[in-house]
């Protein structure tokens, strides 16, 4: 019997073997079990079961011992999961300039819980960079900046769009191991890299957040930040990392 297709009835392994059905039918005309379980890395037995269930749902043509086809609902979940795919390697890589194999790796996780308002607003970036006179070089400046580039983290004086912009709050950003208790904060940066900005990122020290000083200030072994409800306990090393801006209360 078949089972009427839904967005809920595909789980995000099956999206992945529709996928990986859709882009050996494109390559290869035909998609075998075999196959499959050789571009997914899987065993053939575990291949056979995800079949049967596409085949309920009505999404592939699969007979035990004979090739896989797409029915035409198949083929339309397929390239919408593909381009769900393909739009967020292409942002992970060119965008954020990740490396190939993970923008890849990431791609797959992500594209399962991409939503379509999420999809919209990804590909109305691309039409932005592609269309905007300002989009090619706005690109240009994110990868040229030291900041993206992991170097030293800082803005530098002879940056082109620093230098001719007017001063604003993070022109005088300050360390967050500077600031006594009590004082309340904007987070601009994480000046870190590696497994200490991983370290603090995961705290949900992260850039626009607001938090207030509990425990701290110059010469302190140990530091305390309020961030959304949450007591955070930072080493001097950690809250070294962290430039801020403080803030009046109520801004």
């Amino acid at each position: 019997m078949m089972v009427e297709p839904d967005e809920a009835s595909l789980t995000g392994a099956l999206e992945d073997y529709i996928e990986t059905v859709y882009e050996l039918v494109r390559d290869h005309k035909v998609a075998r079990v075999r196959d499959i379980a050789r571009a997914r890395k899987v065993r053939s037995a575990s291949v056979t079961p995800a079949m049967r269930r596409l085949a309920d749902l009505g999404l592939v043509r699969y007979v035990q011992r004979e090739y896989i086809d797409l029915t035409p609902e198949g083929e339309r979940f397929a390239r919408r999961v593909y381009a769900r795919h393909q739009i967020l390697v292409r942002f992970l890589q060119h965008v954020l300039g990740m490396p190939e194999g993970a923008a890849v790796q990431d791609a797959c996780a992500m594209e399962h819980s991409l939503s379509p308002v999420a999809m919209d607003h990804l590909v109305r970036f691309f039409e932005f960079l592609g269309y905007c006179p300002e989009g090619s070089s706005f690109l240009e400046r994110f990868h040229a900046c030291p900041m993206i580039r992991n170097e030293d983290g800082r803005c530098t004086a002879d940056c082109p769009a620093r230098r001719d912009a007017p001063a604003g709050p993070e022109d005088w950003a300050v360390r967050l191991d500077s600031v006594s208790p009590e004082c309340r904060v904007r987070i601009v940066q994480v000046e870190a890299s590696g497994a200490l900005r991983d370290r603090i990122l995961d705290m949900g020290i992260l850039p626009d957040v607001h938090g207030a000083v509990l425990r701290g200030g110059p010469g302190s072994d140990r530091f305390t930040l309020r961030v959304q409800g949450f007591d955070i306990e930072l080493s001097p090393e950690e809250a070294n990392a962290v430039l801020i801006v403080p803030v009046e209360e109520g801004s």
